[in-house]
């Protein structure tokens, strides 16, 4: 449960910190800044979800984390890292074909990589694991 709890501050912290931002930027928002909050919402949008679900799970008695959700969370995780691996590849392409800073590259890579593992979490959750 204490698990649960730090999910809920961290989610309300990042939602803090990102109206902080929009409120002190005063109106100087680009198409760039208008992406970047869509998928911080997004991701806590995720997250909040797990800690809803794992709340229910909680109330109903039974236990946090199961064989089968650590087996997803697996297989998620495992598809992600090849299809980030790819990810990678194309952010070191467009490296030398843009004029953006490296700590933008990799701060896009980073977030790619975790919108990629949201939506294999999202596919495997919707398709199941098929018996293998």
């Amino acid at each position: 449960m204490k698990k649960t709890i730090l999910l809920f501050v961290i989610a309300i912290l990042a939602l803090a910190t990102v109206g902080l931002w929009i409120y002190s930027s005063k109106n100087t928002f680009s198409a760039g800044n208008i992406f970047q909050v869509a998928v911080i919402v997004i991701l806590v949008g995720f997250a909040l979800f797990f800690g809803f679900k794992r709340i229910g799970s909680s109330i109903r008695g039974e236990p946090a984390e199961d064989e089968l959700s650590k087996k997803m969370l697996v297989k998620a995780s495992s598809l992600s890292f090849y299809i980030s691996i790819y990810l990678w590849l194309i952010v070191m392409y467009f490296s030398d074909k843009t004029k953006l800073a490296t700590h933008t590259l990799i701060g896009a890579g980073i977030m790619g990589m975790a919108i990629v593992f949201a939506l294999c979490w999202i596919v495997i959750y919707l398709r199941g694991i098929r018996n293998e």
